[in-house]
């Protein structure tokens, strides 16, 4: 069993940057992948990106390639996500996911969830 909890979140320019944490507990293999997906109101969740827990490697969503990056601390067990050149469509509520064995996209492919943290683009 993991247990993860966003943090980071809030009001920010467009344009500007901001930095989400996950924090995990419980043992996290190097099968491991660490997502980040994010739901806008009245839309479906959205792939963000992600790393593979042992290996390193990072994979992102379209629409956030060159803007955000993942990386992660294995030995403080914690996910980053940092958010470059922020827009108003980036706005939505970032969620922080494991998926225990291979890389996937899509949301139903993760195993344990965090509760949210909310992001909002505005001036």
């Amino acid at each position: 069993q993991v247990q993860l909890v966003e943090s980071g979140g809030g009001l920010v320019q467009p344009g500007g940057p901001l930095r989400l944490s996950c924090a995990a507990s419980g043992r996290i293999f190097g099968t491991y992948t660490m997502g980040w997906f994010r739901q806008a109101p009245g839309r479906d969740h959205e792939f963000v990106g992600a790393i593979n827990w042992g290996l390193g490697r990072t994979y992102y969503g379209e629409s956030v390639k060159g803007r955000f990056t993942v990386s992660r601390d294995n030995a403080k067990n914690m996910v980053f996500l940092q958010m470059d050149s922020l827009k108003p469509e980036d706005t939505a509520v970032y969620y922080c996911a494991v998926k225990r064995f291979g890389t996937g996209s899509h949301k139903g492919d993760y195993d344990y969830w965090g509760q949210g943290t909310q992001v909002t683009v505005s001036s």
